[in-house]
């Protein structure tokens, strides 16, 4: 009886440091993007903003989530951060013009396709977006793995 209510302690745990690891991840993108468009004055175009509108609110849910030990959140966090994703994958690749857009969703004011678009000089923030919202997926899927009962 001792071993499986440690075994419990253990997996409450490591559901509240995947679910922390999220937030976390989802509270340096909030900012990174906010300090690209406030600070150094980029312009965010059309699929960045839908991206946003995303990744804004997981900052609170899984916040809340985690300062509450609320490992059913995954259930509204992890829609959140797929339909993200799969803005930031359809981004990544018009960036890297696997694809072609039928409607161009840049304006001159706010291109994805400059070098001012890139991190390290070759990072694009597109990916680093999708790079953000899977690891936000596989987190919370760790997070509900570990929740199981």
């Amino acid at each position: 009886m001792i071993d499986a209510s440690i075994q419990a302690a253990r997996q409450a745990r490591r559901a509240w440091a995947w679910l922390t690891l999220s937030w976390v991840i989802a509270l340096v993108s909030t900012l990174s993007a906010v300090f690209i468009g406030e600070v150094l004055g980029q312009t965010p175009c059309v699929l960045c903003w839908y991206q946003r509108i995303f990744m804004f609110p997981l900052v609170w849910v899984l916040g809340l989530a985690s300062y509450r030990t609320d490992y059913g959140s995954w259930r509204y966090a992890l829609p959140l951060a797929l339909v993200g994703g799969g803005f930031a994958g359809y981004h990544t690749l018009l960036y890297w013009r696997v694809i072609e857009p039928e409607i161009v969703a840049c304006s001159a004011e706010a291109s994805c396709s400059g070098a001012g678009m890139t991190i390290f000089g070759s990072v694009p923030l597109p990916f680093l977006s999708l790079l953000a919202f899977t690891l936000i997926v596989i987190s919370l899927l760790f997070v509900r793995h570990h929740s199981k009962k």
